[in-house]
């Protein structure tokens, strides 16, 4: 059981694996249980199967962690030899676990745009097939949105396709497809204010803002997390309008080698509260 994903827990839980001489390491929880044993899976060497009890991002599936440290945002681990989801168990959590991980989902339409940027800008190799995976669990969210206002999210499409982001991941061999400045924007506040709001729901307002300056339809995104029931507000998730600002000018340097919209403007946190009131997530 870990009640937290910081260095310290981590170690411990890793030092009881390895005196167990166990030769597989199963993650059983929410998103963090899972990335714990992802992690010492890879670190000791031995295959990690992933258990989820609830779907609030893709993490269940992608060969990335996110754990607490002085690097606020994902690390390269393994990818899980095997998923296995129990879809009645997913049905019976909060249901803004699963709204969340539709914001982690609709995230891949700024993430992957901004891999573009990175391959027309500097020559970064683009992977057209899992970039293509991993828009098509996003544009499926934006496609059948309508349809999960009216009947309710239906469980296992959502799971599927939070899988396959993750499968997409794998076949890049970085988080490219399924992580951009939206993801940057999240980390960031994240370093400021941790315990503010799910992963997703960040991911899902930072896609909102991040769509704008990419000339992309923000509209449309926000009208998709509202259908979903994921928050397109700050206020909604407790953030705060200076912390929101502040998030946006120092995404960027949280991985500077790492090419997004950010990089061609010049963000102040006069611009950043404009930019959040035209999109109304402020």
């Amino acid at each position: 059981m870990a009640k937290t994903n910081d260095q310290k827990t981590i170690q411990d839980i890793e030092k009881k694996v390895r005196q167990s001489k166990s030769e597989l390491v199963i993650g059983i929880g929410g998103g963090r249980s899972v990335d714990i044993a992802k992690l010492i899976g890879f670190n000791l060497n031995k295959p990690f199967v992933s258990v989820p009890t609830s779907a609030s991002h893709d993490g269940m599936a992608s060969p990335f962690v996110s754990v607490k440290g002085d690097k606020p945002h994902s690390l390269v681990a393994t990818a899980p030899l095997g998923v296995f989801v129990d879809v009645d168990i997913i049905k019976n959590a909060p249901k803004k676990l699963l709204a969340s991980g539709c914001g982690d989902l609709i995230a891949k339409i700024t993430a992957v745009r901004d891999w573009q940027l990175g391959r027309d800008k500097t020559g970064e190799y683009y992977g057209r097939y899992s970039a293509e995976l991993a828009l098509m669990s996003a544009k499926f969210l934006i496609k059948n949105s309508a349809h999960f206002l009216k009947k309710g999210l239906q469980v296992r499409e959502i799971v599927e396709a939070l899988i396959s982001a993750g499968v997409a991941s794998c076949i890049a061999g970085s988080s490219r497809p399924c992580s951009g400045a939206e993801h940057l924007f999240s980390h960031a506040v994240d370093k400021l204010e941790p315990e503010v709001g799910l992963h997703g729901e960040k991911c899902g307002i930072g896609t909102i803002l991040i769509s704008k300056l990419q000339g992309q339809d923000w509209k449309q995104i926000a009208k998709t997390l509202r259908n979903v029931g994921a928050p397109t507000t700050a206020k909604e998730i407790g953030l705060k309008s200076e912390v929101l600002a502040k998030a946006l000018t120092i995404a960027q340097s949280l991985r500077p080698e790492r090419y997004t919209i950010l990089k061609e403007v010049d963000m102040t946190e006069e611009k950043a509260i404009s930019l959040a009131k035209s999109t109304n997530v402020l």
